[in-house]
This record gives structure tokens, sequence and C-alpha cells, in this order.
């Protein structure tokens, strides 16, 4: 049988390596060798923080994880892989997969997505993440010519910016604490603001800062009636908000977005598969490079996870290599 290593989350706090035997695929399944797998710096860190609460343990899981929280789990989905066996039509293409860290997998073959011509495996990795701003900017619905600013110029941030900046008149900037942000705003063609010298009366917010600083920051700066959607996740951590002064008065609107689920404005119409083809799609936009940073070997995800997790690692999408696993 075929071995194949995966990354474990054992206790919170602490990640290893496992090698166990691979079963052979049936008919309908497909066999991937993985080429690379991305982190997903915010949920991956609350999970390896442990800090998923226990309510939301089942909503949280993702297609493929084994184990539980908080541990010992196998955690993740952003794998793009090559298909060793399946079908004809599959065998040999470049794949994008919900998949944890995992060097070699069998899957349905109804839950790979082919790459697109165009798309190089490095920064298919970013699919998840473009999906996750298409839902976004379904539920946030901007129109012609609105103002927006999206706060936290992370992985989730600044593809959300990026795909915003396509809608015709639109006023897109980024907002974020780190200075050093504005290098990579720069390459993806979106305005940079430090919170000191940000334009305020924005027609729409999506915060994706991950800090109740920035959420904050999101209720000052939208315009009277205005509306934040919130695609940060905060896992068990409490989020003070000051409420008073005019906040009513202003008639301001929090509402959430996630990923788990289509945007109800495009349920009835779209699927996760439309959205995920999606999201490859606008991946042969280059630009996009622009979110991929620094790239370690599979051998050095527990000490990678650890220092991600811990805010040690600056960056946006931290990238594995497979290439030479076994």
């Amino acid at each position: 049988m075929t071995q194949a290593t995966a990354f474990w989350v054992e206790t919170p706090g602490r990640g290893a390596l496992r090698t166990g035997e691979l079963r052979d695929p049936q008919p309908g399944e497909v066999r991937v060798r993985t080429v690379y797998t991305g982190i997903s710096r915010g949920t991956e860190s609350v999970v390896f923080r442990g800090e998923v609460p226990t309510g939301e343990h089942e909503r949280m899981r993702a297609p493929f994880q084994e184990g539980d929280f908080p541990g010992p789990v196998k955690y993740g989905y952003l794998n793009v892989g090559v298909v060793e066996e399946g079908p004809a039509d599959l065998r040999g293409r470049a794949v994008f997969t919900l998949f944890p860290h995992q060097s070699t997998f069998v899957v349905p073959a109804s839950a790979v997505t082919v790459v697109p011509d165009g798309v190089p495996a490095h920064r298919a990795v970013l699919a998840g993440a473009v999906e996750t701003a298409v839902n976004v900017l379904w539920d946030a619905a901007p129109l012609v010519g609105d103002r927006i600013t999206v706060v936290g110029a992370g992985m989730i941030g600044c593809a959300v910016a990026r795909l915003a900046r396509e809608i015709p008149g639109v006023d897109v900037n980024v907002v974020d604490v780190d200075r050093s942000k504005a290098s990579v705003c720069e390459r993806l063609g979106i305005a940079y603001e430090h919170p000191e010298d940000a334009p305020l009366d924005r027609d729409l917010i999506v915060d994706a800062s991950g800090s109740e600083e920035g959420l904050q920051f999101a209720l000052q700066a939208t315009v009277v009636e205005g509306e934040i959607i919130v695609a940060s996740w905060f896992g068990d951590r409490p989020v003070r908000l000051n409420l008073g002064e005019d906040f009513h008065s202003r008639r301001l609107t929090i509402r959430s977005s996630q990923v788990g689920m289509v945007s109800p404005r495009r349920r009835a119409s779209r699927t996760t598969t439309d959205r995920l083809e999606l999201a490859l799609h606008l991946l042969r936009d280059k630009t996009f490079d622009a979110l991929l940073d620094e790239t370690s070997s599979w051998r050095d995800l527990p000490e990678v996870m650890a220092s991600v997790a811990a805010g040690t690692s600056p960056g946006l999408c931290h990238t594995i290599d497979w290439r030479d696993a076994e």
C-alpha cells in the first residue's frame, strides 16, 4: 500500500508529522499526489492554538478533517496536487482539493476541482482565499461608485480588495496598522492607508483584521446607516466594542460573512462547486502572486505552523512544498 505523510495538531500548540498507509482508490475515487499546500493563517492558527469554541466544533470541521478539536486533529483545506489514479479525464490533471496537509490522499472524484490552464500550481493554493473573498463580496453587494474600505491587509482582506477594485467607479483602500503592508497593496494595485490617515465616510466596510481594534475602526469609518461586513473569525476570544456614542444615532449595521455556506444572495443559483470554480478562474490574474510569500518544506511544517500561530512568521500565504515527499 502507498505510504502517506500528514501534519497533525497533537495538542494545542504542538504539531507533528505522522506516516501511515493509504488505501487504494475505488471506482469513482482519485488518488492525488500533493504538490503544494497553503496555510490559512487565521483559521489554522486558531485550530493550532486550540481556540475553536466548544459550540463550534462540528460547524468548523474541515471537509476531510480527521480527529476532533482541540486535538489530535488533522486540519487544513488549501491543497493543490496531481491526480495519479482515477477517471481517465482526471489522470495527470492539476486539481485543487479542500484537503489537509498530506503528501498523497484518496477522495471521491467529485471532491477535486481541476485547476484551469494559466493558473500555476503555486498560485492555485490561493483558491480558498479567493473563494472566501467572492462570498464576502456576494454578502456585501457593493455598488458601482462605492467607496469601500477593507480593514486588515491579510490574505483574505487583500483578496477582497483586489476583486472589489474591478467594479466600475469604486474607490477601494486597505487599512492596516502595519505600514509594511503598503508594498503588498501596491503590487495588488490597491491604495494602502494607516488608520491615522485613512478616509472616513465610507459606503461599505469589510473587516478582515481579526482584531477588535480593527472592527472598532470600521464602526468609525462608515457613513450614516453604513454596513460593516465582518469576515474576521475570533475563535473563542472575546471581542469588546464601544456601541455607545453615535452607534445608534448613525443606525450602523454589523453583519457576519462566512464561507461555510454560499451567500444567501446567490444560494438559489450557485453551489459551492460553482463558487470554487469561479475562484480558480479569477486566479488567472497573476497579480495574486503578491499574496504568496515564504515557501517551506513539508519536513518543517511543525515548526512553521507554530511560528505562524505565534505571529512570529509574518506574511500572507505561507506555502508548503511537497514535491519531494515520499
